[in-house]
């Protein structure tokens, strides 16, 4: 059996081809994909061949924010069955390693990711129309929810493990710096945690104008002045309780530091480079516990953040993704 997929050969040479459907053993699930997202990693690999160290060097399936409707079971199955509708778990972890055999299979040190060109030869992803996985990653998102909503839950998983390493958000000032995808995810997640204030930031009023719909409170255009340097958010040795930082980009952590109280939490989301941290910006006596969403000492497949369960995220999702 062959279906379509999404095949990328090199930079912007992106090809729709047939590709062979595995069979189903006793153990997997046979699922038609339905929906899909966009990751800003999909869109590295097409416009510029990689990122970083990771190239494309050799054609790859994208893809991994996906869901779709079960076809069909192995005669061991019993988590799901035809007809269930269903979001996919991207990670597939070894199960052999020491981090399996403790439980911590989103450590694996042989982890499996939905199209990722990390390894060689790269793991192909879920942009198909049909596609065999392990029962252990189909996670049942029953009827309240569209494939498109569904599909949010890998990114949604992100921003909710993100605010969960903030601790309680009840009655508290959120700082959201970055409005895009993942970061309006965050601003959806962190009201829904109980947040009584949620300030979102970026350079452009599209993304802002989006984090408002998503739950945002207020938003600053930090690419106009005074930004967060406004007396508002500096006074009384900063104005935050928590900041969860979506950008990656090192200067806007430095910017970061003023405006978050004694004691205030960050939490770094975005992927960066070197992040610069002077006394300057972080005086002492702040005491400002930091706190990074990727796994320590961890690759971008084996960076994800934890996958979350359908029955935390559902309603969530509902209204989160809509």
């Amino acid at each position: 059996m062959e279906a379509l997929a999404c095949v990328l050969h090199a930079e912007k040479d992106l090809r729709i081809e047939t590709v062979p459907v595995a069979e189903v053993k006793e153990d997997q699930v046979l699922v038609r994909i339905g929906a899909g997202g966009i990751c800003g990693s999909d869109l590295h690999y097409y416009l510029d061949g990689g990122f970083g160290v990771v190239r494309v060097r050799q054609p790859i399936v994208l893809g991994h924010e996906v869901a779709g409707t079960v076809e069909a079971v192995g005669a061991k199955v019993t988590r799901v069955k035809a007809g269930d509708r269903i979001a996919l778990n991207p990670s597939r972890p070894c199960g052999k390693c020491k981090f399996c055999q403790a439980g911590e299979h989103h450590h694996c040190l042989d982890m499996w990711f939905y199209g990722s060109a990390m390894r060689l030869p790269h793991s192909q992803g879920a942009f198909r129309e049909l596609i065999v996985v392990e029962e252990y990653q189909c996670e049942p998102v029953g009827d309240t929810v569209s494939l498109g909503e569904a599909a949010c839950c890998e990114p949604l998983s992100v921003a909710l493990h993100a605010v969960q390493q903030a601790g309680s958000l009840t009655g508290k000032r959120v700082l959201v710096t970055g409005s895009g995808p993942i970061g309006a995810l965050v601003v959806a997640a962190a009201r829904y945690a109980g947040a009584l204030e949620v300030v979102a930031t970026d350079l452009h009023d599209a993304a802002l104008k989006k984090a408002v719909e998503m739950g945002a409170t207020r938003t600053v255009n930090v690419s106009i002045e005074p930004g967060l340097k406004a007396e508002e958010f500096t006074a009384d040795k900063g104005y935050f309780d928590v900041a969860i930082e979506c950008t990656g980009a090192g200067a806007v952590l430095k910017d970061v530091f003023p405006v978050l109280r004694p004691r205030g939490t960050i939490v770094q989301v975005g992927v960066s480079g070197e992040v610069p941290i002077s006394r300057q910006g972080n005086p002492p006596g702040r005491r400002l516990p930091l706190r990074w969403r990727i796994r320590p000492g961890g690759s971008s497949d084996q960076g994800r953040a934890d996958q979350c369960q359908a029955d935390h995220h559902r309603h969530a999702a509902h209204r989160a993704c809509r």
